[in-house]
Parts: C-alpha cells; structure tokens; sequence
C-alpha cells in the first residue's frame, strides 16, 4: 500500500493530507489562530468548585474557563499539586525528582472540594480542545509524548505499547528503559519504538527531561494563568506520530520545507530522503489532485461508486449516518446479498469518513436491513477490520436488531468542517438577483464610461447566451444602437459558461477590463 503526505503551508495556515492508495484518508489544519491545543501545559487558577458534577472550573486564559474532573486529576495529583507549590514559591532548586517525597494517591470515589479549593494554582495539561459551547477539558495527570516513549512525572511505572506483540521484544524494551529513566519518571514504550537501539531511546528520553527542565522553570513568576510549555505544532505531531518506513514520499511547499526538514532530521534522519520539495505555482492540493478529492468527500451527501451513497447528519449529541442504495441492483444476486454488497462498500467508506473528518463522539450507522446472521456478522468483522487503521480509540458494538452499529470514537479537538457549496456568483448569496431590466442599463453605462474616458472605438462584450438573444433581437437593435450612439464598433460574444446576468468587456490593446479600477479613476 503506497503512503504519501502532502503539507501545504499558504498565508500562515498548514494543511496536511495523508494519502493512502491515492485516496485521501486524514486531513489537518492548523491556523494560527489555534492558540490552545492538546497537549498544552498550564498553570491554571481554580475559578470556582462544582460539588454536583465533582468537578471544577479553572481559569488558563482561554475565552471560557476549561473543565477538570475529579476522575482527571490523576493518581498522582497529591504530588503534583504539593510539587506545584514549592516550584510556585521558589523552593526547588533542581528538576530533578529524586529527592521528592512521594504522596499518597488521591481516594478513586472522592470529592474534589477535597484535594481542591478556589484561587489555587494547578498545574494542569489541555486533554480535550474547546468544542462548541464547551472550554477545553483539562487532566491533572501531565504526560510528556516524545518520538518513542511518554514520560509520566511521580511515577515508577513502565509500561510496554500492546501493539508489539513479540514477547522478547517488550521485555529487552522494558529492560533498557529501567535501567535509563530518572528516579520518580514513569515510561511507556510507543509501538515506533520497536527494534530501536539504546541510544535511540536514550535521546529521546533526554529531550522530554529537557522539557520537563523548561517546565519546572516555566512554574516561576507571578502572572497566572501562564502557559508553562507547548505541545509541538500540528505538523510536526502529525509527523511524530505517523512517520515511519511504511512512507513513499512526503511533499511539502517551499513556505514551511526547511521546518519540516530540521524536524526529520534531529527525529528521523534516516528518512530525509522521502522529503520533496514542491516548487510550483500553482496550489499543491489542486496540482495533486487533493482538492478534488476534498470537494467529493465532504458535505451533507457523499456517493460511492455503483450508485450507493450516504447521509451524514451531524448534532450537538451525536453524529448519523444513513447508507442508501441508490440504483445498485445486481439481478444476479439476491435482495439479501445485495444487501450485504452495499454495506461492506458503505462500511469502508464510513470508516474512512471517520478518519478524515475527525469525528468523534456517539455515531449511529444506519446499514440496509439484511435478516441473515452470518451477513450482519460479516458486516461487523468488516467494520472492524476497516477502523482498526484509526489511530483514535473506538469502540465498536455489533449490528443490532435493527440494523444499526453504535460507534463511540475519541473525540479531543472539533471536527473537520468543509463548506463545499460555493456562493452564487449572481445572487452573492442573497437568494435574490438584480432585476433583469437594469442589466441592460448596466451595460450601457460602463460602455459610456469606457467610451468617454479611454476613448475605446472596438470593444468586446462576452454575454449570456439569453441575454445575447436580447441585445440583439430584431434588425434594429441595441447593439446598433448603441454603436450609432457612441461611434464604437461592438462585438456581442455568447458564451455558454456564464451565469445569466454576467458579462465581461475587452478590448483590443488592454484585454479584459476591470470595471472597479475604471469606475474609481473616472470618478476622480
């Protein structure tokens, strides 16, 4: 299976597609606006406790307060929360945890007026981006993600991804990191770590102790709330993450190619030869043919091959999908595996729309009815199969009685947007046109102007094909008119493509002729 990445960097904003197969499978964007992202560390001020949902409210600077869970905090808050302080009054020396009294754990069923109080200053990390109406959501557990491990503060755990399954494997893994992880720093061992060496882990591990360095210097001062350190920007995530051997080639536009490029090179320097550059003009997406791919694939309705197409509603509570046959009736099989054909056709596509439009929460999968056991059963282990390639967790139920799968799927940041539908060039979106009885006068006005200003004596005029039938309807008509009137030859051109109010002029010397620019040089 080909793999390809595409990082398009226009105007400050990055793009980034992953392609599979030349099917575009995951989309990011990341303007710049985004100021608050997963990942990000703060040291937040409880703004006010909230007995009832055992929960709090905590000021990091965001537009609304972000929301903290009891069952967020962590195990470990206790000891958070005490180290917090002392770096807060200047009593740590050193960020290292070696001497640090370890507390014990926070009570699983508590209350958090019981570990937590107003005005206190937390150290806290964004776990969930603001969506809707909702402030980000916050953990109290702080994890520090690099390459090939996490490291967890105040923790002597180390933990092997379940994603290796070689026995051997995990336990030489497990082994190297005991023997290199600071005192009080738990680890857990990423699926990309597999086969590396000790020195490849090794750094990795220095570089998030000198995160963890900055973060401990970040907790001084005395402005709160204070963003204390920043997770990686959404280009260099997407890279950390997905980058390994499986990748053809990565392309990436001239604006953001030396970034991407030190990246891979302090990360992956054995992969620099992947990276192209892309030179062209012309917009990356468009030459590629990505942002075709983006128009069919996103909207209230999406077709698939054969006829069959879905529905995708979306609400605050949870997401519906409804598949739909359309015309795809094969009179060689029966209704049942007819049936069967479009589910597993729909199936793979939704998972697909799951991923590229980063879509979480509850979702609601409507299948065509199908009455045989083994056929819904089969629909399920495609199901699965299909969201297996989904980095986010999931869980997946299987076909009920009637005929739908529930899909619950991590949600951390909104979903993926697109508005497709373009704005009609003749109404601006107004839903209304200009009356069709001025158009006319129109015309005849700017040519005045071009005849009185640049003294023009040929001109153009491109046309509706309606409305070229209504200038030049009978013998006598406007066209000569207008040519009497001003002593200027005209030529009335129907072009098909037009909308049904539009015209454009040219002339011989300039070309095609901007009517704004005219009008203000003739006006002063």
């Amino acid at each position: 299976m080909s793999k390809e990445l595409y990082i398009d960097s226009r105007d400050g904003n990055v793009q980034i597609a992953l392609l599979e197969n030349k099917v575009l499978v995951e989309l990011h964007k990341e303007k710049q606006s985004n100021s608050f992202r997963v990942g990000d560390i703060y040291v937040g001020k409880v703004k006010k406790l909230i007995p009832g949902l055992n929960a709090a409210f905590v000021d990091i600077g965001c537009e609304k307060d972000a929301f903290l869970h009891y069952q967020d905090l962590g195990s470990r808050f206790t000891t958070f929360h005490a180290y917090t302080k002392q770096c807060l009054q200047g009593n740590v020396k050193s960020p290292s945890l070696s001497d640090v009294k370890i507390i014990d754990e926070i009570n699983k069923h508590g209350e958090i007026k019981d570990v937590l109080s107003a005005g206190d200053l937390i150290l806290t990390q964004i776990s969930k981006e603001a969506i809707s109406t909702k402030g980000p959501r916050l953990s109290g557990e702080i994890s520090l993600v690099g390459r090939f491990c996490i490291m967890l503060p105040f923790s002597e755990d180390v933990m092997v991804s379940q994603k290796i399954k070689s026995k051997a494997e995990r336990n030489r893994l497990r082994d190297i990191m005991l023997k290199i992880k600071p005192p009080h720093m738990g680890i857990i061992i990423r699926t990309v770590a597999k086969d590396q060496n000790l020195e490849t882990l090794h750094a990795d591990m220095r570089l998030l102790l000198s995160k963890w360095n900055d973060i401990v210097s970040g907790m001084r001062g005395n402005r709160f709330p204070k963003l204390v350190a920043s997770e990686l920007d959404k280009t260099s995530v997407v890279l950390r993450d997905m980058l390994n051997d499986t990748f053809d080639a990565i392309y990436v536009h001239k604006n953001y190619f030396n970034e991407v490029k030190n990246y891979i090179q302090h990360n992956a320097n054995n992969q620099i030869d992947l990276l192209k550059l892309y030179k062209k003009e012309a917009p990356m997406f468009e030459y590629y043919g990505i942002a075709r791919q983006i128009k069919s694939s996103f909207g209230r309705s999406v077709s698939l091959k054969g006829g069959v197409y879905l529905i995708i509603e979306h609400t605050e509570a949870l997401h519906v999908i409804d598949v739909n046959s359309g015309h795809r009736v094969s009179t060689d099989k029966t209704q049942e595996d007819n049936a069967l054909d479009v589910n597993i056709s729909a199936a793979k596509e939704i998972a697909r729309q799951l991923r590229l439009r980063d879509m979480g929460g509850i979702i609601i999968v409507d299948f065509i009815d199908m009455r045989r056991a083994a056929n819904r059963k089969a629909l399920y282990k495609c199901m699965l199969d299909e969201m297996s390639k989904d980095k986010a967790r999931h869980t997946i139920l299987p076909v009920n009685k009637f005929g739908l799968i529930q899909i619950t799927r991590q949600r951390v940041r909104p979903e993926i947007n697109i508005e497709i539908r373009e704005t009609c060039p003749s109404c601006s979106g107004t839903g209304k046109v200009r009356p069709p009885v001025l158009i006319v006068d129109e015309i005849e006005n700017n040519l005045q102007i071009l005849v009185q200003k640049n003294n023009e004596r040929y001109l153009e005029i491109q046309v509706h094909p309606f409305l070229y039938a209504y200038l030049t309807r009978h013998l006598f008509c406007l066209r000569l008119k207008w040519m009497i009137k001003y002593r200027c030859k005209i030529k009335l051109t129907a072009v098909e493509s037009f909308q049904l109010l539009e015209y454009r002029f040219f002339s011989n010397h300039i070309g095609e002729i901007n009517f704004n620019e005219t009008q203000e040089e003739f006006h002063e």
